[in-house]
Order: C-alpha cells, then structure tokens, then sequence
C-alpha cells in the first residue's frame, strides 16, 4: 500500500443511481451472420441510423460523427434533454458456441445507465457497463454463448440531459471472457476480530465476514507476510491460522511476503530487524529461508498456497539497500532465491511480481525489462491501481495489457479500493477524504465504490488473449476497530481507511461487495 501525497481531480457529472431501460424492439430484416460497419465510417457526419443499425427510443440521441477511435467516425449518444435510446444490429445465421464483442469507448458518465450487451442469444442477456472516461478510450468486452444460432448486439444509454457515450470498432467474433480471480486482502481480518471487530450481512446478521465475502462470489483471499511484527499479527502464525478458514471456504489463497516487519512499499523497504546486519549473500539466504518456512508450513496443514507474492509494490527494489533497483544484479539474485523458495515447496504455485504505479506505463516497462535483462523469474505480474494516484482508467489499461503482451504473461490487479464516502469513523483522518481527490465520475457512494470495482474488472476481462486474471480489493475487512490501526507500534494508531472497507460503518456487508460476482 502506498500513500503519495494527495493531487486534485474534477469531478464530472455525479453517478446517478437507477434502473437500466429494458429495451426490446423488433429484429431488422437486414439480419447477417458478421457485424456490419462496427467503425460507423459507412456514413458520414450527422448520420442518426449507420447503415446496418437500427435505433430504437429517443429520436435523435443516437447519431454518428467525426472523432472515431481508429478511424474518422464514432457512435455517439447524447441530448440536450433526458433520454432513452438503443441502437442495436440484429445477427443471425450464426453457428452456436462462444463469442466475444468488443468495442472501444468514452463515457461522461452520470447516467443511469449505459452499457453494450448481447442478447437473444439463446441464454442469459450479457452486459458490461461503459467506465466512465471523458477523454481516453478504454477497451471493454462482453461474451456470450450463442445456442440459437442468432444475437443482438446492442448499445443503451439511460440517461440524463447532457450526458453523453461514443463508442466504435466494435467486433463480434468466437472467443470468451470472463476472469478466475475475484479476490480480496484481507489481511487486517485477525486483528480486527482479537480486539472485538464484528462483520454483518447487509440484512443485519452478525456473521464470519470469510462467509458473507464468499457468498457473493469472492473466491481468492489476499494476506500479507511479516517476518518480525510489533504487535505479532501478520507473522506466520497468523497467516497459517488465518489460511485454514480461507481454504475451508473453498477459496484460493494468495501469500504476499513483504520481507520486512512492517509496511513495505515503493516508499520504504526496510529489512527486518533481525536482517539488518547481513550480508547480501546472507539476505539471499535469508529470503530463500523465510519464504520456504512459511509456505512449507502452510503446506504441512493442507493449505498450500496457490499463489505468492515475492515482494510488495518493489518498484524501488527491496530489502534497501542491497536489493534496490540501482544494483539490478542483486535486487535479481533476492528475487529468484524468493521464487526458487516457492517452487520448491509447490512448482504448481504461480510466482507473481507486484509493482504500484498501474497507470504507468513507461515505469513499468523499465522496471520488467531491467528483471527480464538480469534473468529474474516470474510466472505473473500484479500491478496495483489506485484510480485517485495512479492515473486515468485508460492509463491503466494501456499498462495492464503492455505488461501482458511485452512480457507473455498474466496480469492482475494486485490492489485496488475506492471510498463508499468521506467522513471518518474513527480520530484517525482518511486517506481519502477530499471530493476533490476521487476519479472522476466515481463519487464517494456506495453506487461509487460499486461501479469503480466492476469497471476496474471489465479492464482486466478485457487485456487481450485472455491473459487478465482478476482483481483483489485491497483491505476489504479494515473497518474502524480500537486497537486495529495503521502502525502495528502504536496501539493507539487510527485507520484511515474504514471509508474504503467492504464493510459500512454499520458492520454491514456493503453493496460493492457484488463486484465479486463479475463475470
């Protein structure tokens, strides 16, 4: 987790919560098994029907014009007044199985709803909602298993005056989607239940949170690993105890090692305590030792994990000084002696490389051709991505999917979060806490926090060959609890991020926790 300081965002248009328009007209009888101008060039400016399409709703809020995403033209909706509309393409003739549409879009957001679908298709109707994003493109998808031989492709809007979407290159074609990984760290979990931290369903009902995140879909825990803690959570110990209730739950479990006692993270990696004399070859050796025992242990109980984490956020290296990114070679040598460590205890368990920074695209790129060029091994890229610090979802998505193609391997997001509102429960002031520091169209509401994790997920569906594993909420079960805060050498510590948790300030399962059912 990282804390930078603070920058300013606009906010547009708040998100309205409401019902999608359920839209139903009549299919076209210009039907064809392929999509029909998905780049909206087969006409010019102005067109309100593009040839192939047909418009159902809101007369003139549905019209091509100049500013396409590969090309010169795009759909786009939008009115001076409150609107409905759907422009949709009929296709039949299709050969049943599995495909994919994918299409390229903007969004102002403040609509009640805006999305691409696939339906009458001879199952469940597929959505994914427009992310909000006034100036970058951002690739979305929807998949769909055709069993009747036809689909319809389909773009609404639900939406107030002003608000507006443009989408283009829109293609339909065999393929799937969907992500494995619908994960949370919850690594705050064991505190907060030992100083009397209770959880609820969001009926009321006091429950194990592992219960209630798993039955809305959550099926990978997150927990982190400190070699030497003040206060003894977060240690191996916990983690072991910690992983049986995960792994009863049929959840996968992911072990993040910090290789420190404490917080470590682009701003700090600071050995632990028991480290800090050591030589760099001793470090390598302690590295391979740590990982090893935590994981040897986690195994011998029936737990192993299924994924592990060699470091957290190490865009400046770790173990500083001797594993910093300004000696490549060594920062090489701690980071392979942490993978050889896992493979010894599981070579079925994924090996994952986390970096901060998601939105950046040019520091990632540095920081794995510097590992790949001095041999590290790696199976995974993790990336966190704070939408308020590491810039536009559209950043976002070019880094996550350079990161798969440049280096052939699958990405995830390793932490992300976003505020159900502002104000604090406890003394300690939020992290996030300012209107003026949430992304843009993603306000601090319950609706907010729900649209910023589904969107975030329709980003990671979206990273070509299906190489986008999923997402982990980060800190899904850190509400306010005296004695549970940041600094685990100061009982007395506040949390600055309850405002963020997937719990209220009522104890109560929150509605973002459904993000957790996303394809």
């Amino acid at each position: 987790m990282f804390h930078p300081r603070r920058t300013l965002r606009a906010l547009l248009l708040p998100l309205a919560a409401g019902l999608a328009l359920t839209l139903a007209p009549a299919p076209t009888a210009q039907a064809a098994s392929t999509l029909t101008n998905g780049g909206f060039e087969a006409d010019g400016t102005g067109a309100a029907v593009p040839a192939g399409w047909s418009e159902y709703g809101s007369a003139g809020a549905s019209y091509v014009e100049a500013g396409g995403h590969a090309g010169s033209h795009r759909l786009s909706h939008w009115a001076s007044t409150a609107y409905q509309v759907e422009t949709y393409q009929y296709l039949s003739g299709l050969t049943n199985g599995s495909y994919r549409l994918t299409a390229w879009v903007r969004s102002s957001g403040g609509q009640n709803s805006a999305y691409l679908a696939l339906r009458n298709c001879g199952g469940t109707e597929q959505r994914t909602d427009l992310p909000v994003s006034a100036s970058g493109w951002i690739r979305i998808v929807v998949p769909v298993t055709v069993t009747t031989n036809q689909c319809t492709v389909s773009i609404t809007s639900d939406a107030d005056a002003g608000n507006w979407i443009n989408v283009d290159d829109l293609t339909f074609a065999p393929g799937t989607g969907g992500t494995t990984v619908h994960g949370a760290d919850i690594s705050s979990l064991a505190k907060s239940e030992a100083q009397g931290g209770t959880y609820r369903t969001a009926s009321g009902s006091t429950a194990d949170p592992l219960t209630v995140l798993r039955s809305a879909g959550m099926n990978y825990a997150r927990l982190k690993v400190w070699v030497n803690p003040t206060d003894g959570y977060n240690d191996k110990a916990h983690v072991l105890a910690l992983a049986k209730r995960i792994k009863a739950q049929g959840m996968k479990l992911l072990v993040d090692f910090h290789y420190s006692d404490s917080w470590a993270d682009p701003g700090k990696q600071t050995k632990p305590a028991a480290w800090a004399g050591h030589s760099y070859a001793q470090l390598k050796t302690d590295v391979y030792t740590h990982t090893y025992d935590v994981l040897n242990a986690l195994k011998a109980q029936g737990t192993t994990a299924d994924m592990v984490q060699v470091g957290n956020e190490i865009n400046g290296g770790m173990l500083w000084n001797e594993g910093s990114t300004s000696n490549w070679p060594q920062l090489a040598g701690l980071l392979n002696s942490g993978y050889d460590a896992v493979k010894a205890v599981s070579s079925t368990t994924t090996v994952a490389l986390h970096l901060a920074e998601g939105g950046d695209l040019d520091g990632t790129r540095w920081w794995f051709d510097s590992a790949v060029a001095n041999g590290v091994r790696f199976d995974a890229i993790g990336l966190s991505y704070y939408g308020y610090w590491h810039g536009a979802p559209a950043d976002f998505q070019t880094t996550l999917d350079d990161a798969a193609s440049r280096y052939g391997k699958p990405v995830f997001v390793a932490e992300t979060a976003y505020p159900f509102r502002l104000d604090s429960e406890d003394g300690q002031e939020n992290i996030i806490d300012l209107d003026g520091e949430l992304v843009a169209g993603y306000p601090a509401t319950t609706a907010g926090q729900t649209r910023w994790m589904n969107d975030i997920a329709s980003v990671v569906e979206a990273v070509p060959n299906g190489r986008g594993l999923g997402v982990f909420y980060w800190e899904a079960t850190w509400t306010a609890v005296t004695g549970n805060g940041w600094d685990p050498t100061d009982p007395a510590s506040g949390n600055g991020w309850e405002n963020q948790a997937l719990f209220g300030y009522d104890d109560r399962a929150l509605p973002a926790t459904s993000w957790f059912g996303h394809r």
